[in-house]
């Protein structure tokens, strides 16, 4: 079984979850004449395995006749002239009015009859199509995926070889030195250093320009062509001729590359409040937030921190597991999140486990519109239980859990295989977090002057527990109690530290937005709406 990810919504970026990559592959079979063998087989491959996978793990069971067909429909944009017709027993191809070549259609739910068709109707246009037997296989197969994924949900998605590899490295890190670079006029710059990398232990700094790599002059290479020149394999090694920021003449180092992770959590006092901004989950992030807790410790003073801010604001999400780590760095007891969708394994339940590193101290979660999957977990599971504060509008909404499977040609398929649920029940899809304290078109002063006289409105809870996850009617009215605002206004940081400054008017926050009890009724009926074709 793949292994899960939320992934982030669409192209707030990035991209997510619990990550084990699935590879599935298919056989070979012979094909006809025009193509080689090894090419022919990969093509059957690709859609037997594809169509076979959203079979098997997309959320919703999904008439693979009409996945296929829309995929091959995508076909015209490489060559006008190919058409696709279909009736209810065949798929009819038509190239500039040439006789058609018909193929029969397989029942609906035959994902491998389904993938071989797409096949042979890849291989036969291609034989009769100059224009797209010119055409890379990879651009078939990603107009062809894109086509098929259509049909499915927003957060469902192809990606090619070279994508899947800096998807891979987004999640999991790289052999490299750990910079960021920009190439502009000729020059690569570096940008930013990561914490804990060789390149921070050799001391370079944003402002350096790399002038060579490996004895290469970089004059004339892209972004990607430095990047790839920078990775590199585990403990190997690379040579930089750089121009420092404030020297005159080039030097040469000599670094030994890491397995380096992107950063993703940035901390910083802000008098006694620890204040974290969590930019996205991937497989370091929960050991980065407990290394910058005890910085945090370390610097304020682990008696002298009054509490602590975690702004998630604009953090598109990412790794399930991640989610859940963060979120248990800081809850002692309860469920942190449930996963339900139609494949048995998709039903899981996440508890705390005992450790509070933030020691029971005050926590003001901040989020906004574009805080959304596993950020939204986060925040969840640490309102419910009474652990935070959620302070900022009304969060994304994206509330499924996508399985990443890697294809034949090392590409990847994203399928959303599950809802999750928050730990008193109710669905965060097409919903998202209701903060205990919404700032939209709200000054602090206004909302803390509010909150001393108990004159706040409480989340809705009730309503919001008993929501149906596709009652989206429902949900909007939910919604526009606290419209979503995309920026990250000052006044959120400044009422979060407002709040942990004055313990009684802490507290009272706290109940505005906490659940009394875990609703197991509301996750059962959650579990039976999921399997529901």
């Amino acid at each position: 079984m793949g292994g899960k990810v939320i992934d982030p919504a669409p192209r707030l970026l990035p991209l997510a979850a619990l990550l084990v990559v699935l590879t599935l592959t298919g056989c070979g079979s012979a094909g006809e004449a025009g193509e080689s063998a090894a090419d022919r087989d990969e093509t059957r491959d690709m859609f037997v395995t594809g169509l076979n996978d959203i079979d098997s793990v997309y959320i919703d069971r999904m008439n693979l006749g009409d996945v296929a067909v829309e995929g091959l429909k995508r076909l015209d944009a490489f060559d006008p002239g190919v058409t696709l017709r279909r009736n209810s027993t065949e798929v009819e191809l038509d190239i500039d009015g040439r006789p058609p070549v018909r193929f029969d259609a397989p029942s609906a739910y035959d994902a491998t009859d389904w993938g071989e068709l797409a096949a042979r109707y890849v291989e036969t246009a291609k034989l009769a199509s100059p224009k797209l037997a010119l055409t890379p296989p990879e651009q078939i197969y990603e107009t062809v995926f894109d086509g098929m994924v259509s049909k499915l949900d927003g957060f469902s998605r192809y990606s090619s070889a070279a994508d899947a590899d800096e998807n891979r490295a987004s999640r999991e890190g790289f052999g490299g030195i750990g910079v960021r670079v920009a190439v502009a006029d000729g020059k690569v710059r570096i940008i930013s250093v990561m914490n804990y990398t060789p390149a921070q232990r050799a001391g370079l700094q944003p402002d350096d320009i790399i002038l060579a790599i490996d004895g290469q002059d970089v004059a004339g290479m892209d972004q990607r062509q430095v990047v790839d020149k920078l990775r590199g394999p585990v403990d190997s090694r690379v040579e930089l001729k750089l121009l420092r920021a404030a020297a005159t003449q080039p030097s040469t180092l000599l670094l030994s590359r890491a397995h380096v992770v992107p950063e993703t959590v940035v901390y910083h006092p802000e008098g006694s409040v620890a204040y974290f901004h969590i930019y996205g989950f991937n497989s370091d992030t929960s050991e980065s937030l407990e290394r910058e807790i005890a910085h945090a410790k370390s610097e304020i003073g682990a008696g002298a921190i009054t509490g602590y801010v975690l702004d998630l604001r604009s953090n598109p999400g990412g790794l399930l597991d991640e989610a859940v780590a963060v979120a248990d760095i800081f809850m002692e007891k309860g469920r942190i999140v449930s996963t339900h969708g139609r494949h048995p394994d998709s039903h899981q339940y996440f508890e705390a486990t005992a450790g509070d590193l933030a020691d029971g101290k005050p926590i003001v979660v901040l989020v906004n519109g574009n805080s959304a999957s596993a950020s939204e977990i986060v925040a969840a599971a640490l309102q419910d239980s009474g652990r935070a504060v959620v302070v900022g509008s009304n969060s994304y909404g994206k509330g499924t859990v996508q399985t990443v499977l890697r294809l034949p040609n090392s590409g990847e398929l994203t399928l959303t295989w599950a809802r999750f649920h928050a730990p008193s029940g109710y669905t965060l899809n097409k919903l998202g977090v209701l903060p205990s304290i919404c700032t939209s078109g709200h000054s602090p002063a206004e909302l803390m002057a509010e909150l001393e006289h108990n004159q706040l409105r409480a989340v809705p809870v009730a309503e919001r527990n008993a929501l149906k996850p596709n009652d989206t009617g429902e949900m909007d009215k939910l919604r526009k109690t606290c419209p979503q605002v995309k920026s990250e206004p000052a006044g959120d940081v400044e009422m979060a530290l407002d709040l942990i400054r004055k313990p009684m008017l802490y507290n009272r926050a706290v109940a505005l937005g906490e659940s009394p009890s875990p609703a197991d009724a509301t996750e059962a009926a959650a579990v039976s709406q999921s399997q529901q074709p």
